[in-house]
């Protein structure tokens, strides 16, 4: 899910846009030249994490055997 922070409407636009968006599996983007990027990702990394959400790298979400990637961009059960 995209944070659009580039755009730059300030800290809690930003940090409300993420936390009414962010789902389970989502990967979130960001820059890392956005303003309010450093602020905004220790506050929402501690409450997703509190809401019981993990990090991971984007590549440990890709299936690795017996799947193939679409072009769409799904993963599909071989």
């Amino acid at each position: 899910m995209d944070s659009i922070d580039w755009k730059e409407q300030g800290s809690d636009i930003e940090y409300s846009r993420v936390m009414k968006k962010v789902k389970p599996g989502s990967i979130l983007l960001f820059h890392n030249n956005a303003k309010y990027t450093p602020k905004n990702l220790a506050r929402i990394i501690e409450n997703l994490q509190n809401d019981g959400y993990n990090f991971v790298r984007a590549g440990d979400l890709i299936y690795k055997e017996n799947y193939y990637i679409d072009y769409l961009g799904k993963q599909i059960s071989k």
